[in-house]
């Protein structure tokens, strides 16, 4: 004899509920095995770096250890979307770079929406920007300098370590505040535009100062100034934008930590708090400050407002300045 509606509804009710109580328990005891951190770029750079200190402080805090997996390709697209397609039960989260929140108006054929398809645990760091310039640029500071280049705009050109990088987009609105027509040339990262800049093929390059900083300590470019609101401590001679003249010009590169989008707020929550103690970490602030990296605290809710504002700031400039995704 089949059960009776009311003996069937309630076999639902009791398999649904026994899936929620499931699923607590899982979150309860969140973690008990390792992490794995898809890093989507290839090692070494300047993202992978960042990764891997913010992993060995969460793996204390959080008591599990957390492996580096990196998975590079298009743009990060291929990691991320790693990291979209896994079990949303906190074993498989991303660490990124400012770029990937722009998703479709960067790479057309991103297959993700970074603000629907993800939930965002929290911001890792920020690195400021720096202005540089060929040695051979006529000028001895940002004002003079720019003088020379007003003069004979059409001889200079403008690197671009990446479409839609924090570099990118503070070019554009660099350009925008001054009102230079200077040409672009986008290059494949960071390292061909640095090349280029040293040879004079090019002969201004604004991108984050972990890796550019060290072309103007070595005398190998001009720095005009950082795009922070205090001067760095690694260089202290350059000055900040606002020094030079630019007000309201505090653009970064920043990073951070997601997980796929149905991942239970329990654990979200204690991702981000562990997170949050890595920001207050001696260690953490020790070996960031050493790179140039700003710890950033931002925990989910205030996190996902930010990326929020970055993606409609960055992309209208993106679409004022014409720019096509590949």
């Amino acid at each position: 004899m089949s059960p009776s509606p009311v003996i069937r509804r309630r076999s639902v009710l009791g398999a649904l509920g026994g899936g929620a109580l499931a699923g607590t328990a899982r979150a309860q005891s969140y973690p008990n095995k390792p992490i794995r951190l898809v890093v989507p770029y290839p090692p070494g750079g300047g993202t992978d770096g960042l990764a891997r200190i913010t992993a060995e402080r969460l793996s204390e805090k959080i008591g599990q250890p957390i492996v580096i997996y990196n998975i590079g390709g298009a743009s990060s697209v291929t990691g991320s979307d790693t990291v979209r397609r896994a079990d949303p039960d906190g074993y498989t989260i991303l660490f990124n770079a400012s770029l990937f929140v722009l998703g479709k108006y960067i790479v057309a054929a991103c297959p993700y929406d970074p603000q629907a398809d993800f939930r965002p645990i929290a911001q890792a760091g920020e690195a400021p920007l720096v202005l540089l310039v060929n040695p051979n640029v006529p000028g001895t500071d940002y004002a003079s300098t720019m003088a020379a280049i007003a003069k004979e705009p059409q001889k200079y050109f403008f690197a671009l370590s990446s479409g839609g990088s924090a570099g990118h987009v503070a070019t554009l609105e660099f350009l925008r505040k001054t009102g230079l027509k200077l040409d672009t040339i986008l290059y494949k990262g960071t390292a061909p535009a640095n090349a280029d800049l040293m040879s004079g093929s090019v002969q201004l390059f604004m991108d984050p100062w972990t890796a550019l900083l060290p072309l103007a300590k070595a005398g190998k470019a001009r720095a005009l100034f950082v795009t922070a609101r205090e001067r760095t401590p690694l260089a202290p001679e350059i000055p900040t934008s606002a020094e030079a003249g630019l007000k309201d010009f505090n653009i970064s590169s920043w990073y951070g930590v997601w997980a796929p989008k149905a991942t239970p707020d329990a654990i979200v929550d204690r991702l981000a708090a562990g997170m949050a103690e890595v920001s207050r970490d001696p260690q953490f602030l020790q070996r960031t400050a050493s790179l140039g990296i700003v710890p950033t605290a931002r925990g989910p809710a205030d996190f996902a407002a930010f990326i929020k504002t970055e993606v409609d700031t960055n992309t209208a400039l993106l679409r004022d300045a014409g720019y096509k995704p590949e």
